[in-house]
């Protein structure tokens, strides 16, 4: 028993070890980020173009999965409020619940699926090709170009469609609401807005800012720090999605602290 326990001894400490040197390697990459993004030169161009990629052709996927969640959720709620006779709270309760979490996380989660990948594809693919090491001789700085323009682009776009997803949401509770209330559009959106406070929208763009920030820096720095071969771009791509979910959820648990931490003072 006691030649066993020494045999694993020494894989366990290699895990160890392979852990806290990630965690290293990781808090390097996070800084050597925060010293390019503010000097000269600026790639707006690469910027705007994945701007683009992220944003723009997102948007079928978003505008499909938000209006499906507006019109699931208020169906899942109204049974339960028809009980206690509270079938008119309909808009109220979906405005906070879209705007607080609902919007922001499955934008976010959507987003680590479509662009997390994506991007931990398309720099682990060129990690490989050693089409990072030829800009380097080129006397371009591949950090700069592909890591900190996607990151930016994930941090200013993941807000614009999180506000896209929220009204998109909403439209579809609104059809629900207006085929089995009879609630006009006017009347639902004054009391979708009467239950949503300053604190709710600040809350959530702090959210989406937080959540694009970490797709974009997990898939970048999965990407730029996968393995060689082909087998290692699968593994940089899968492991950008489920880092930056897991990472979403407990930035999702920590900002709800601290919101509701806000609400009760």
């Amino acid at each position: 028993m006691a030649e066993k326990a020494d045999d694993k001894k020494p894989v366990l400490s290699k895990k160890i070890d392979h852990f806290f040197t990630g965690l290293a390697d990781a808090w390097t990459f996070f800084k050597r980020f925060f010293q390019e993004v503010f000097f000269p030169p600026y790639e707006f161009k690469e910027v705007i173009n994945q701007c683009y990629r992220i944003g723009v052709e997102s948007l079928p996927l978003i505008s499909l999965t938000g209006f499906i969640v507006g019109i699931v959720f208020t169906n899942q709620s109204r049974p339960s409020l028809t009980e206690f006779g509270a079938a008119s709270w309909l808009p109220s309760l979906i405005s906070i619940a879209v705007v607080r979490a609902m919007g922001p996380l499955v934008t976010a989660l959507i987003a680590a699926g479509k662009v997390g990948s994506s991007i931990g594809a398309e720099i682990g693919s060129m990690k490989v090709t050693e089409q990072i090491d030829a800009m380097e001789v080129s006397a371009t700085n591949p950090f700069k170009f592909l890591v900190v323009s996607r990151v930016l682009a994930t941090t200013f776009m993941i807000p614009l469609l999180v506000m896209y997803t929220d009204f998109v949401a909403l439209m579809g509770s609104f059809l629900s609401v207006n085929k089995n209330e009879m609630v006009s559009l006017s009347t639902f959106f004054v009391q979708v807005f009467e239950s949503i406070t300053f604190l709710d929208i600040t809350s959530s763009v702090f959210k989406s800012i937080l959540f694009g920030f970490t797709i974009g820096i997990v898939g970048c720095y999965k990407g730029y720090n996968s393995s060689k071969g082909t087998e290692g771009v699968g593994k940089a791509a899968n492991s950008a999605v489920v880092i930056s979910m897991f990472l979403i959820f407990i930035e999702e648990l920590l900002v709800l602290q601290i919101v509701n931490a806000i609400r009760s003072a």
